[in-house]
């Protein structure tokens, strides 16, 4: 299953992959850059800039600066990932930050109940965005 991440609410998304992937089915992401929070900009950003500060290089916690990796790490908190068949779930969910060329010929999913533009929130940030002011490229 290969699933465009454009516009969609991280969370519901995860929630969505994870379950996908518990049953045994490959989850691919794509544009995950495009994915979005819920929330006002600004609180977003310092929720996330604390949890950055608060860290020690050596002990964590660690943020991905990347927006594949943070969709991804964002996923494995829903998933059992400590035992055998949440790693063996994480493992079959890979994330992109655009569409990779292999990709283009086949059939993506748009899930529409999960797009921020229908639910009618006004405050909402990107994923690259938040990756950009934790210092990502």
């Amino acid at each position: 299953m290969i699933i465009n991440a454009e516009n969609l609410i991280l969370g519901r998304l995860g929630t969505f992959a994870a379950k996908k992937s518990l049953m045994g089915e490959e989850v691919r992401i794509v544009n995950c850059k495009n994915a979005v929070i819920i929330g006002k900009k600004s609180e977003v950003l310092n929720r996330y800039k604390r949890k950055f500060d608060r860290r020690t290089p050596v002990k964590g916690p660690f943020i991905p600066k990347t927006a594949e990796r943070f969709v991804k790490r964002s996923i494995r908190g829903m998933l059992p990932y400590k035992k055998e068949r949440g790693r063996e779930a994480f493992k079959r969910i890979i994330c992109y930050k655009e569409i990779p060329e292999t990709f283009k010929n086949e059939k993506i999913e748009t899930l529409d109940k999960f797009n921020v533009l229908n639910s009618g929130q006004v405050n909402f940030i990107k994923v690259i965005d938040i990756c950009r002011h934790l210092g990502g490229k």
